[in-house]
């Protein structure tokens, strides 16, 4: 029988983890401490996996049940749900790493030596000023042409 709200509020904490079913591979665990986590179990290639879905009060009944049914639509189609999680998080890592400020700072670290201090400060007082906030935190790869023709003439 699938839980209702009232089953998840009344749940209190005991010596050992304690779950509490839903259906279609979803529960709710309750730590010793007292946190409710919900947690969706699966099976891909034969192994049973787990994926965390969120702490009870911040990811509700509903929205567990949703995260749960992506999940069981992804794994329908033949994708790890937890894999795929895995590859955007470090899609995400790698974004921020090949940023526009990051290169930018990068070049700039190299490039000053051969420059006078008073020189070096102007190009990056004036990269943060008006570079940056255009496009200082976009991943480098994504920065296309005209935009940077439309930022230049804005400067």
């Amino acid at each position: 029988m699938p839980l209702t709200n009232t089953q998840i509020q009344k749940a209190k904490p005991a010596d050992k983890p304690i779950k509490l079913a839903d259906e279609k591979g979803l529960y709710l665990l309750i730590t010793p401490g007292g946190s409710k986590l919900w947690r969706f179990k699966y099976r891909y290639d034969g192994k049973e996996k787990l994926m965390s879905l969120g702490a009870y009060p911040d990811v509700s009944l509903a929205d567990a049940r949703d995260k749960r049914d992506t999940a069981r639509k992804e794994r329908a189609a033949q994708v790890d749900p937890m894999a795929k999680r895995m590859d955007e998080r470090r899609a995400r890592k790698i974004a921020a790493e090949h940023s526009f400020a990051t290169v930018a700072g990068l070049w700039w670290a190299n490039w000053k030596a051969a420059r006078s201090p008073r020189h070096a400060d102007d190009v990056m007082r004036r990269l943060k000023a008006d570079v940056y906030p255009a496009i200082g935190a976009r991943p480098i790869s994504e920065i296309e042409a005209p935009e940077l023709v439309r930022m230049a003439k804005a400067i």
